[in-house]
């Protein structure tokens, strides 16, 4: 009987979970580490601050669910993983050994990389839905005496998505509660251009969320790196297209919430080791989501390194969508079912992304196959129906991991009708 652990109970770790578990059934262990008891659907977290949601929303409760899917639940936090001795060694001294680690930890928020930003600096998160709820305060004060709105990411950001949702909500806010014609609003983003998202753009966005942005009166910085931050001002630098210093900005704010460049989390990027992470401490893996030199270890996730798709003015990096962390999923689960059964794995994730990117009351959505360009399909959309498609979403996957469902056969039917499917040569 193998002892497959999961480090992490994420988007990405519950769901391994599952799969795992179903996959393998009674014959093997599947047990989880997570220094959380709760699940949160961090998709939702923009929603927090203007209190659309709260984030008990957001919660669930992982060990009873776990229990009844026949998965140990250790809810305590990671000191550091040994891949030499292939134990997981936690904060109280004890150490969990296993055959097969699964990485899904999510990143550490490098926020104390630039001076001042962050929850416990001069700007708000949403990363968290902790730092939501703290933002959800934040924000409370501000509609008292409303001002200046900054909001984007920094240098080294990997996922743009959730900046560009949060500045909309609040846009949506605004004018929802008419005090918007009190509120100027600049995003700032170390992006080349709007809508590249990390990605190089995928189909229009880069038309549609300017136009967005013009149509809101939001003006914006790109290729912007963030000097420092102090109470009520950001400091920014706009570099050119050879990344030179091209401008500086001091820009005023009486709310702002900047997304963080993300590195490993402690408990992995500190291993000591060579051959298990980069130099960022984000997990090496091949196209199998298997380590190449820890070849017990496999990785899902935004946790995993996957190197720029070009060289951009400023730092950008690659962000992990939620299809594209659960084509991981399902691949890594047929892979260890592989190895348990003595063959090699074979599978290999498709990256594909399927994504819906919430405006308040509108919205934009994006098809890439794969995520990775050069790609077979790119497809970009806008409109209400994606704002309603969102809140949708947040209802069915909460569903899932409450039920302990993976990927239901009619999600899987309706998707491959699409041509979506998770693992190349479905």
């Amino acid at each position: 009987m193998a002892r497959i652990v999961i480090l992490g109970a994420g988007i990405g770790g519950v769901p391994m979970a599952y799969e795992m578990k179903e996959t393998v059934g009674k014959k093997h262990d599947v047990i989880v580490i997570s220094d959380s008891p709760t699940f949160h659907f961090v998709p939702s977290n923009p929603w927090v601050p203007p209190r659309w949601r709260t984030p008990e929303d957001l919660k669930i409760e992982l060990a009873p669910v776990m229990k009844k899917k026949g998965i140990e639940f250790i809810q305590k936090a990671a000191a550091k993983v040994d891949p030499v001795n292939n134990q997981v060694q936690l904060v109280d001294g004890s150490a969990v050994a296993y055959d097969f680690l699964i990485i899904a930890t999510g990143p550490r928020l490098a926020f104390d990389e630039i001076p001042g930003l962050g929850p416990d600096g001069f700007t708000s998160s949403v990363c968290h839905v902790d730092h939501a709820a703290v933002a959800a305060e934040d924000w409370d004060r501000f509609m008292e005496n409303p001002g200046p709105i900054v909001i984007g990411a920094v240098q080294g950001a990997s996922c743009y998505g959730p900046a560009y949702e949060y500045l909309m909500i609040l846009e949506t806010e605004l004018r929802n509660k008419k005090v918007r014609d009190k509120v100027p609003m600049t995003f700032v983003t170390s992006e080349p251009y709007i809508g590249h998202l990390g990605l190089g753009g995928v189909g229009d966005t880069k038309g549609l969320m300017e136009s967005a942005l013009r149509e809101k009166s939001i003006k914006w910085i790109t290729n912007a790196k963030v000097d420092k931050v102090e109470s009520g001002m950001m400091f920014v630098t706009e570099v050119d297209e050879d990344g030179n210093d091209k401008k500086k900005h001091e820009l005023p704010f009486k709310h702002s919430m900047m997304l963080p460049a993300f590195t490993g989390v402690d408990a992995v990027r500190h291993v000591g080791v060579e051959g298990l992470v980069n130099p960022r401490g984000f997990v090496l893996v091949d196209e199998h989501q298997r380590n190449a030199t820890f070849k017990n270890i496999y990785s899902v996730g935004v946790c995993i390194a996957i190197p720029p798709i070009e060289k951009t003015p400023v730092p950008v990096g690659v962000p992990k969508t939620g299809y594209m962390i659960e084509s991981m999923v399902t691949t890594t689960a047929h892979n260890i079912a592989d190895e348990l059964a003595g063959k090699e794995p074979t599978h290999i994730a498709t990256w594909n992304a399927l994504c819906l990117a919430d405006f308040g009351d509108s919205g934009v959505a994006f098809l890439a196959m794969p995520q990775i360009p050069p790609r077979n399909t790119t497809w970009s959309a806008e409109g209400r129906w994606v704002h309603l498609a969102k809140i949708g979403f947040e209802k069915y996957f909460m569903r899932k991991i409450r039920k302990g469902i993976s990927e239901p056969y009619y999600e899987k039917l309706m998707l491959k009708l699409m041509g979506v499917v998770r693992i190349k040569g479905e």
